[in-house]
């Protein structure tokens, strides 16, 4: 009996290994954007295939673009948190003041190059934003390439241009920016920016061109103007591409393998080098003779007022009990570091 009990036993063993060896799982994917986005073709769904191949189509993706799941594009973080989603992108700066140490990278001109940010970005979270992360697992973080003004009634050539005119930006940082050039910032998801430029209600928004298809802002603004190429840009975004806890913790051992596999520093890299090439292709969709150059010269003046936004941050920062001086310090020390590695 006793014998018989113990083959029994590892029967069902080797059953229940059996069955979780075999063990099929659906990500449910939500975004803000449209499936046509830069966005979803050249990151999200490249991803859903890697991980799809990598386990023997065992993992599969279902998804949702344009926030088919419901809900609002500030609420996407949540949504993975509690298990609406299982894997979302979106922006830590869609709900302001959630995630302060992040910001250090949406200051003015601390990015030149998305694919080396983007590299010192996940370095920088694992040092001072773990925490503020805690309640998902993070596949990858990442910024988007040099934002640029995509205005209807003159170019920006110099701050003046820029005097008492509403003005979209993404995060709390870009908008305090954008009022100390003064500009009157209106705060707003991407996907109603289409919306807000047809009706009047915004005078331009600075977007990336990585986004000119999604909300085909080449047929609603007449002018584009980016910042000297040379120079740092003077704003990007902070993005995350996370998953649920719990459904991380629920796969087998060799599907987490697969995840872990396909996240991190490398998934953060590969993020940043796909908007850099996003960026190339939206902005052929633009009139290339509606674009100018605001030159190094005029950016003299609007780096000094970055500089002092950053002194700001940094003095609110330790007024929450953190160390201001060093998140930025380490910020730039670990762009500078990616930025020149060979």
């Amino acid at each position: 009996m006793k014998i018989r009990s113990t083959l029994v036993a590892a029967a069902l063993a080797c059953m229940a290994s059996s069955s979780a060896l075999a063990q099929e799982v659906t990500l449910k994917v939500h975004f803000f954007l449209p499936a046509s986005s830069f966005a979803n073709t050249l990151l999200i769904t490249p991803w859903c295939d890697k991980v799809a191949k990598e386990s023997a189509n065992r993992l599969k993706c279902q998804i949702y673009p344009s926030m088919q799941l419901g809900g609002t594009p500030p609420q996407l973080y949540q949504q993975v948190s509690d298990g609406v989603a299982d894997i979302v992108w979106t922006l830590p700066g869609y709900t302001a003041g959630r995630f302060p140490s992040i910001e250090a990278f949406e200051l003015p001109f601390m990015m030149q190059n998305p694919e080396a940010t983007s590299k010192a970005l996940w370095d920088y979270v694992q040092i001072h934003s773990a925490a503020e992360f805690k309640d998902v697992k993070p596949l990858a973080f990442h910024v988007h390439g040099d934002g640029v003004f995509h205005m209807n009634g003159k170019p920006v050539k110099t701050m003046a241009d820029l005097r008492g005119l509403k003005l979209r930006a993404p995060t709390r940082m870009t908008n305090k920016f954008i009022a100390m050039l003064g500009a009157t910032p209106v705060s707003m998801p991407v996907p109603q920016v289409g919306d807000a430029l047809s009706k009047g209600v915004i005078d331009g928004a600075v977007v990336p061109y990585e986004v000119v298809p999604a909300i085909k802002i080449q047929e609603l603004v007449k002018f584009h103007s980016e910042t000297d190429p040379k120079e740092p840009a003077f704003y990007t975004s902070t993005f995350i591409f996370a998953m649920n806890k719990a459904k991380y913790d629920a796969l087998p051992a060799d599907l987490k393998k697969v995840i872990d596999a396909n996240s991190g520093a490398a998934l953060s890299a590969a993020a940043g080098r796909a908007f850099l090439q996003a960026d190339v292709e939206g902005k052929k969709l633009v009139n290339q003779s509606a674009i100018n150059v605001i030159p190094a010269s005029e950016l003299v003046q609007w780096k000094a007022l970055g500089s002092k936004l950053s002194s700001e941050w940094v003095t609110e920062m330790n007024g929450k009990g953190l160390n201001g001086t060093k998140m930025l310090d380490d910020a730039k020390g670990l762009i500078s570091k990616y930025s020149t590695a060979k």
